[in-house]
């Protein structure tokens, strides 16, 4: 199969589109309304317009469709029951799937067109989103048969003809509720399938931190370091600019304060809120300017190896940053932030090297891909698909430091030997 960011047109002008001179000419920030806070569902009396009201408005025939899994089936229903309370007529489908099949999500558009909803709510993690998002897709165009190769992001997708689109996230991870872009996963190939539009940005999240209270202690610190990998990529990325670094600083250093907490006493109301905006303010930085490598990376392993993302991207941060030191000096920035500055830039750079191993520890991370338990002989059998799947990543492609293959395999053993990077 083919996939649209295989297309060498795209790739060769998306490099092109990051240079400052054409993001000088136009360049468009766009987010979701947000509705966040301990009484996004109130039961009683409400000062101004309510959650439901505020959906209402747009959604003229009421008609709720909710996407979560099993895990997150009880939150949907808690979901659907206030809006159903408040006029609409709701359906749940429990059925999306851990890493986003695509014939789960033509599963999911199948129901979705039968009950022909004007909004959708997708209930769940980063997968349950992402799958939502991509049934939406089939629903408002049926004529797409292929989502890998038929979706491109450089035509917009004319959606919300048919319904708008709700993200109401129950884990501090992904971002999607905030992003253009749903991650799919080709069983067939073992292939993770990024697809990209303008068009799929949610229109509204809701981020209700009483859905995260209940995640164990390791998928918190999964999705946390999903959330660092975005911000920290996105701040240093060139298509960046200063109001997504504002975001991706902003969601550093509020990793850095409330992660830990999270992880130590996941009721901790203060640090799963916070913890909830510094995913969605990390998904508004990098859901404009891009990941690079620790994702491109990540994706790899985490598609081979089957390692929880957020594990497999966040293990990359350090060996990402020091292979683009070389070329680049925004990581100043997050040093200033994290008020980890030294003398020199090389003091700086390794100060925040070793605050990243350092909260890694206090988390349980280990530093390297071997401390992962992947056998060292079947790491060695899957290299050249490692570097292939990696090297033609988008993400690679928004990276500060242009790689090779070649480097791309180095880079793998570094961070599979937990060796400085070097070169």
């Amino acid at each position: 199969m083919t996939y649209w960011f295989q297309d060498p047109g795209i790739k060769a002008i998306l490099p092109l589109a990051l240079a400052d001179s054409i993001k000088g000419m136009m360049t468009l920030f766009k987010t979701p309304a947000f509705i966040m806070g301990f009484n996004v569902f109130p039961e009683g009396m409400v000062i101004g317009p309510s959650t439901a009201d505020f959906i209402g408005a747009h959604a003229p025939k009421k008609r709720a469709f909710f996407v979560a899994d099993e895990v997150s089936e009880k939150y949907a229903q808690r979901t659907a029951s206030y809006f159903a309370a408040n006029g609409f007529t709701t359906e749940i489908w429990p059925k999306a799937l851990p890493e986003v099949p695509l014939d789960n999500v033509k599963e999911c558009a199948t129901t979705m067109t039968a009950f022909e909803p004007d909004v959708i709510f997708a209930v769940g993690g980063g997968s349950v989103i992402d799958g939502a998002k991509a049934a939406w897709i089939l629903y408002e165009h049926p004529e797409i048969t292929d989502l890998g190769s038929q979706v491109s992001p450089l035509v917009l997708l004319g959606l919300r003809k048919k319904a708008f689109f709700v993200a109401v996230p129950t884990t501090s991870g992904t971002g999607s509720e905030c992003t253009a872009v749903s991650v799919l996963h080709d069983t067939a190939a073992h292939r993770k399938v990024p697809i990209a539009n303008a068009d799929l940005l949610p229109d509204v999240a809701i981020l209700y931190p009483e859905f995260t209270v209940s995640m164990p202690p390791k998928l918190t610190v999964g999705t946390g370091l999903d959330v660092l990998a975005h911000a920290m990529d996105a701040a240093v990325t060139p298509a960046g600019n200063e109001f997504t670094q504002a975001m991706s600083i902003t969601a550093i250093k509020m990793v850095f304060k409330y992660l830990p907490r999270a992880y130590r006493n996941g009721k901790d109301r203060e640090a799963r809120y916070r913890m909830m905006m510094a995913a969605s303010a990390a998904g508004v930085g990098f859901g404009q300017s891009g990941c690079a490598l620790t994702h491109s990376l990540g994706h790899s392993i985490g598609s081979i190896f089957k390692v929880h993302h957020g594990l497999a991207v966040g293990i990359f941060i350090p060996y990402s940053f020091q292979f683009y030191r070389p070329v680049c000096d925004k990581y100043l920035e997050i040093c200033h932030a994290l008020r980890i500055e030294g003398v020199t830039e090389d003091e700086s750079f390794n100060n925040l090297i070793k605050a990243v191993r350092d909260l890694f520890t206090s988390l349980d991370v280990p530093l390297s891909l071997k401390d992962l338990g992947i056998p060292r002989d079947e790491f060695a059998r899957e290299i050249p698909t490692l570097v292939t799947y990696s090297v033609e990543d988008i993400d690679t492609v928004f990276s500060p430091r242009p790689i090779t293959e070649a480097q791309c395999e180095k880079i793998l053993w570094y961070a599979y030997e937990g060796k400085d990077i070097d070169f």
